[in-house]
């Protein structure tokens, strides 16, 4: 059972005006920040907070339009970006954590890690990447996908920017049936997809300013993508990926263990996009074990047997 110190707090930062929702456990070790992807919350790393409080202090943050976060209106006054969202990273570590942190994130939260850590370089001493968003849609990179694809993605950003159109799309995903059905695409064992996460998910989606958020996300093709990033990175990066995510193809993922940041590119077999959710056995060992021999200074992989410089 998770002591006191283990479990999560949930805590309020105001940033730039706004509430920013985060939760907080573990009382020392490394600081780490958690940042989920598009449409979670920082609940979606319930599993893992208290295993890596253990050892570490953790912060897991609602990123601005989610979760418990504030909900402003896109522009009013800021868009909803990768830059914006790596943003709200750096200052939070600057102004909540106050020293070098580690970020380990899912999906989008991927793209906000590595751009808050191409803004701030030495606020950051490594990064976990799970199955990071390859964003297809984005305009760069639509011409690698099928011509159906690549046609009918701008068709149906156009129709969403209608706002009754967006609203009532809106509306009927926001359902619990629908959302089930989604993550059970989304993840490789079903049996993950609980009534207790469906609510979790669903339930920020009620708050004034939740379809803003969603639409201006959905129509966003711009912004950085993870191979503009990953050159960038100057701190230790591992990446995990479920074999068995059908958003983002593990065969395309694996390119991005060329990258010199990345230490290690391990593969969880059987498992979708959101591996901290739907495998933490698997997850949270690894992640417990890259961050000791990241702080004692042994990466994964990395040789740490003693030299006999005298034969």
């Amino acid at each position: 059972m998770p002591t006191v110190t283990q479990l999560p707090q949930t805590l309020e930062w105001t940033w730039k005006d706004l509430s920013i929702c985060y939760q907080q456990a573990g009382t020392s070790g490394p600081p780490v920040i958690l940042i989920h992807g598009f449409g979670a919350s920082s609940h979606h790393w319930r599993h893992n907070i208290p295993v890596l409080a253990e050892g570490s202090r953790v912060y897991a943050i609602d990123l601005l339009g989610y979760g418990q976060s504030a909900k402003p209106t896109p522009g009013q006054p800021l868009s909803y970006t990768f830059e914006t969202w790596g943003q709200q990273i750096v200052d939070f570590i600057a102004e909540v954590v106050g020293e070098p942190t580690f970020l380990i994130a899912n999906s989008i939260g991927c793209i906000v890690a590595m751009q808050a850590a191409v803004m701030a370089p030495t606020q950051v001493r490594g990064m976990a990447i799970l199955n990071c968003s390859l964003r297809l849609l984005h305009d760069r990179k639509r011409h690698t996908l099928p011509w159906y694809r690549s046609t009918s993605a701008p068709l149906i950003q156009r129709l969403l920017s209608y706002r009754p159109l967006g609203n009532f799309f809106f509306t009927r995903l926001a359902k619990p049936r629908t959302v089930s059905r989604i993550l059970k695409q989304a993840y490789g064992r079903p049996k993950a997809v609980t009534d207790e996460l469906v609510h979790l998910l669903l339930e920020p989606a009620r708050d004034a300013g939740a379809v803003d958020v969603f639409l201006s996300f959905i129509r966003y093709s711009q912004g950085p993508l993870p191979e503009d990033l990953l050159p960038r990175l100057t701190c230790p990066t591992l990446i995990l990926w479920g074999s068995a995510d059908p958003w983002e193809p593990i065969e395309l993922g694996r390119s991005f263990a060329d990258y010199s940041a990345v230490e290690d590119f391990i593969a969880l077999p059987g498992v979708g996009h959101c591996p901290q959710d739907e495998a933490p056995e698997q997850v949270n060992p690894i992640l417990v074990d890259w961050l000791n021999s990241t702080v004692s200074g042994h990466p994964k992989g990395q040789d740490t047997s003693p030299t006999n410089s005298g034969q």
